[in-house]
């Protein structure tokens, strides 16, 4: 590598970075989309898992959150894969196997096959979030990753918006012999399968490969890329270790609080469905259009609470305030009846989702560049546990005491030690943890809060 490269005529950089966020960019929000969907849908046929195969509360709960121990395992070993034989192929990958996974839960005959297909699901899933931020740092230079990763993200929230109502449609389909929550299984995964077909010949896995660039174009974006990379080979980085990451106490809080908000996210999200349909005779699309709301609030809430505090930057004040929020409307959600749990519950939501928007800039200002991406990766997968805990804890309680309220007691009180706890986070580095004195001594000056707005990434799957 020509370690004297001149720095690309930012103009012409700027054009290729255009150009890659309009080609890549709608193609990965809808994947993202459609990935969610896949993950979620279980929560809108509970009531009819249990009707038709007899599979109670508990059993629904613990596969529900099998999902998640699947993704844990195997996201570090996927995305090593990706690396290895490239993103185009590695991605489609991922959507043909967790489309033809999803497809599959529409032959569950009861808890056991329900158990394994929903651990297959998170296996064959795992690797497809982190693949996109490693896609990223191929195809754009660092002060556009910022603003396609916002974009990228939006995919989720459009995701918890249209999954009620899509799902609720496609219940009412029979026929062949099937129920309505198998053709909702079978279109839902089939959409990731037939999606695949357009990723494998619409993505190239290096800038090189992709024809759409103009030769200046595509000579000032790997200059810009390879800059960087020399810029980072430069710091003679160390690979961390797992155990050494998490004996940072730092870093170990930081999973703790992300834990926190994940659990009270999917806590909602695989229980707000059936929680709805005690409000009265309601539909399973009526349910749907119902589920929605929440996730309408949250994402203009998300958004008002990014612009406080862009405005009045004290980071650990807002996630406390946003957490705070989300602890008081899990605690009145247990307080009145079904409908004004609902209510209770899309005001937790405002809290929640915020929450977990507003926590990422906190690791990312404290963590040395040289470990940020591992770290990041290891929050978000001990974080995204959260998503096995909640409705494996919310299925044995209800089945042992015919009432969740037990569980939104312990979601509320864990979101309000997280509140307490996130004063006690850094948010400017300490001296890396894996250097040696010598190393920290020429280590580089804490993230400005402008740093920080130009590359607010975060890792939300």
């Amino acid at each position: 590598m020509n370690t004297h490269q001149s720095p690309p005529d930012p103009n012409v950089l700027a054009r290729a970075a255009a150009k890659v966020k309009r080609h890549i960019l709608p193609l990965f929000v809808i994947m993202f989309i459609v990935n969610y969907i896949d993950r979620v849908n279980i929560g809108f046929v509970r009531s009819h898992l249990e009707t038709d195969l007899g599979i109670g509360a508990a059993a629904y709960g613990l596969g529900a959150g099998l999902f998640f121990i699947g993704y844990a395992i195997f996201e570090v070993p996927s995305n090593l894969l990706l690396q290895r034989y490239g993103a185009r192929a590695w991605l489609t990958r991922i959507m043909f196997t967790w489309g033809a996974a999803a497809m599959a839960m529409a032959f569950v005959q009861g808890e056991t096959s329900f158990y394994v297909l929903r651990f297959i699901l998170g296996a064959a899933e795992a690797g497809f979030f982190p693949g996109i931020i490693y896609y990223f740092t191929q195809w754009l230079p660092s002060t556009e990753r910022g603003k396609a990763m916002a974009i990228f993200l939006s995919g989720s929230a459009i995701a918890s918006v249209i999954s009620g109502p899509v799902s609720g449609a496609l219940l009412h389909i029979e026929g062949l012999s099937l129920h309505g929550w198998q053709w909702m299984f079978l279109i839902e995964g089939f959409a990731s399968i037939a999606l695949c077909g357009f990723v494998w010949f619409w993505l190239q896995s290096h800038p090189r490969e992709a024809k759409w660039f103009s030769e200046e174009e595509k000579t000032a974006l790997i200059t810009a890329i390879d800059l960087e990379q020399q810029a980072r080979d430069a710091t003679h980085t160390v690979k961390p270790s797992m155990f050494k990451l998490l004996a940072d106490k730092q870093i170990a809080l930081f999973c703790f609080i992300y834990f926190s908000i994940a659990l009270t996210i999917y806590g909602a999200t695989f229980w707000l469905p059936s929680m709805i349909k005690k409000m009265g005779n309601l539909g399973d699309f009526q349910v749907g259009l119902f589920n929605s709301i929440p996730w309408i609030i949250s994402i203009v809430a998300m958004y008002g609470f990014a612009a406080m505090a862009s405005k009045w930057k004290y980071q650990q004040a807002w996630v406390a305030v946003t957490l705070v929020i989300a602890s008081f409307g899990m605690f009145m959600s247990t307080t009145g009846g079904p409908v004004f749990a609902f209510v209770a519950i899309c005001f937790a939501a405002i809290g929640f989702k915020a929450a977990s928007a507003l926590f990422w800039p906190i690791p990312q200002g404290y963590l040395d560049a040289r470990i940020a991406a591992a770290v990041i990766a290891l929050i978000n997968s001990i974080g995204n546990l959260g998503g096995f805990v909640a409705p494996t804890a919310f299925g044995i309680l209800e089945q042992t005491t015919g009432s969740i309220e037990g569980g939104l007691y312990g979601l509320a009180a864990t979101s309000l030690v997280a509140a307490v706890v996130i004063f006690f986070a850094r948010t400017a580095p300490r001296g890396n943890i894996l250097s040696s004195p010598a190393e920290d001594a020429t280590a580089k000056k804490p993230v400005s809060h402008q740093a920080l707005k130009s590359d607010p990434t975060g890792a939300a799957s």
